[in-house]
């Protein structure tokens, strides 16, 4: 059976793709990682629309968590494309300062995370060694390391604490896998989108929304040991980065049109029903 995913609108926009907003620190202020060129985290002013303040890190910054808990942000970076290790950056949302440090994680990046809700556990997707990684955030010390099953570049990750199960997707091949974050073995491997960046939980309609080039992998969890692919929704080129807010229902969809010349800059929202 199909998922009721519909179109709500599709508005053009325009900007550069080097930076995203990761952290709304307050009524009227944002951090926002931004790479390439920069390398630094930058705080917004959201009344004034201007930067305030930046923390210059190492190369390749990119991906960020926050931790509710402690107030600490932190940022992958101190990788690039020849690094054999990287590190994540803790910053102090309050005092917008550097405070620590997680350093010598494996490979020259990580392509997502996603923490526990008590803030002490944190997962991350190390891609220059084909793995899971797993953090505890009281030691800042890599505690686990699960191997991918003859998989690469793994982007998308979410976390379903109350199953003990961790979701993953990778490029190379496009797979959907599922561990057993009590074993760190793998559950059920599915295809998916390619080219994905962004995975999403509806808990309320128990489905995880992987979004890719093109299209949308939707999948449905039966219970923790069993998914199925029900559906893959229409987007566009490189439409990649999402996030999913379950108090409107909706799925929004950034298109880069990145490396096409005829792509347009554009949000997509979906409705899911």
């Amino acid at each position: 059976m199909r998922p009721k995913i519909k179109r709500r609108s599709k508005c053009s926009t325009c900007g550069r793709e080097s930076g995203f907003i990761v952290l709304k620190v307050s009524a009227n202020r944002l951090i926002v990682t931004d790479g390439g060129d920069t390398d630094a985290v930058e705080l917004v002013d959201c009344k004034e629309y201007k930067i305030i303040d930046t923390l210059k890190l190492g190369k390749g910054v990119d991906h960020g968590v926050y931790n509710p808990r402690s107030g600490h942000f932190y940022v992958e970076n101190g990788g690039g494309p020849d690094g054999k290790t990287h590190s994540l950056s803790i910053i102090d949302t309050k005092s917008f300062k550097q405070v620590g440090e997680v350093s010598g994680l494996p490979g020259n990046s990580n392509e997502g995370m996603v923490m526990d809700h008590e803030g002490k556990k944190l997962y991350v997707n190390l891609t220059g060694t084909d793995e899971i990684g797993v953090i505890d955030l009281n030691t800042r010390q890599l505690v686990a390391r699960w191997p991918l099953p003859d998989a690469h570049v793994a982007h998308a990750i979410a976390l379903d604490e109350p199953n003990h199960r961790l979701f993953t997707a990778t490029r190379k091949p496009p797979q959907f896998i599922v561990f057993n974050t009590d074993t760190g073995k793998i559950v059920i491997t599915l295809l998916c989108v390619g080219v994905n960046s962004d995975m999403s939980r509806d808990v309320a309609r128990k489905r995880i929304y992987v979004t890719g080039s093109e299209t949308a992998s939707v999948f449905e969890q039966r219970d923790a040991d069993h998914y199925e692919h029900i559906a893959e929704v229409p987007t566009a080129y490189r439409a990649k980065s999402s996030i999913f807010v379950p108090q409107l229902k909706r799925l929004y969809v950034a298109d880069s049109g990145k490396g096409k010349p005829e792509a347009k800059l554009a949000l997509q929202i979906f409705e899911v029903q």
